[in-house]
């Protein structure tokens, strides 16, 4: 069977800061540098440059739900950002809960240092791969080894 061609960038999206990440068919994500830029459009432009740079072909969006599973105004903003994202770029988008996230994310980085690890984007980033490991879990398989060890001693 072959492989499918997948390249994803995986989005965990801020008002100031959009944390971003990169995983492959091969099934692991990676953190990459934050959208930071100042207005949204150039944040968008970011995501849309990496697109074309890695030769993109699905975006994976953090998804916002409540605790009790409902869609909030959190998810109805992320719903309008990934409007927009999809007027400038015009991929797959998925959607994955990402309840805890960042919380999760955080037990990754030294205490103390939350406000700088916040401005940089890098805590929003490693969010980001959490959210797109998720995704990739859920679209790539190991190759199935099983098979070539049927004739084998």
């Amino acid at each position: 069977m072959p492989i499918r061609i997948l390249r994803c960038i995986g989005i965990d999206y801020g008002e100031r800061r959009v944390g971003l990440s990169y995983g492959d068919e091969i099934g692991v994500a990676v953190p990459l540098d934050a959208a930071v830029e100042e207005s949204e459009s150039e944040r968008i432009d970011h995501i849309a440059r990496l697109v074309q740079e890695r030769k993109i072909t699905d975006l994976v969006f953090g998804y916002p739900y409540n605790m009790d599973g409902s869609v909030g105004f959190k998810a109805k903003e992320v719903d309008a950002f990934i409007e927009k994202v999809q007027n400038a770029i015009d991929l797959s988008v998925h959607r994955i809960d990402e309840r805890l996230t960042t919380q999760e994310a955080s037990k990754g980085f030294k205490k103390g240092r939350d406000d700088t690890l916040r401005r940089s984007g890098k805590l929003d980033s490693a969010a980001a791969a959490l959210i797109l490991q998720d995704f990739l879990n859920q679209h790539t398989s190991l190759p199935d080894y099983e098979s070539d060890e049927e004739g084998r001693d």
